[in-house]
């Protein structure tokens, strides 16, 4: 997957962020994903350059998969790969703050593959060096994801319950 990077020419310009997909870019930039299910957002922000990056993982490890050529849809490969494109614009590493949303059970009796993805993308993040300072994960309801690249402010939205700061 090559990433773009994406710049806001107006304030407050949205762009939305698919399912196995990520998006890097820069403030006045807000990044957003829908459908957070089992699935678990992922985003990366340097607080000093505004640069940012939100990635939607499907999936805990690219290993289990015979195909798995599209980086973006595994925690395994997809961390590494969000990291590489926020660094490519001049984030820092060392100020690097990430904060993950989603991993809900979403189907009782069936194997809790949210919980996977939210372990999976914690040891991406700890192997990578990568701080994380705010979670909102599990439970059984959806959620959608904002960050705005402005403020480093991660909003999130569940289902039945108001929105919610990270």
């Amino acid at each position: 997957m090559a990433s773009q990077e994406l710049s806001a020419k107006s304030p407050k310009t949205e762009v939305y962020v698919g399912i196995a997909d990520l998006k890097v870019g820069r403030a006045p930039l807000i990044l957003i994903t829908l459908g957070l299910g089992s699935c678990v957002g992922v985003t990366l922000y340097d607080p000093v350059k505004k640069i940012g990056g939100l990635l939607h993982v499907m999936l805990p490890r690219s290993s289990e998969f015979s195909r798995n050529s599209h980086p973006a849809k595994f925690a395994d490969t997809g961390v590494p790969l969000l990291l590489a494109e926020v660094l490519k614009l001049g984030a820092d590493k060392r100020v690097l703050e990430a904060k993950i949303a989603g991993g809900a059970q979403m189907f009782e009796g069936m194997v809790n593959i949210g919980e996977r993805n939210v372990e999976a993308v914690k040891e991406a993040l700890a192997a990578l060096g990568i701080r994380l300072v705010a979670e909102d994960v599990g439970g059984s309801r959806g959620r959608t994801m904002i960050l705005d690249t402005s403020t480093g402010k991660v909003i999130i939205k569940t289902l039945g319950s108001s929105p919610k700061e990270l």
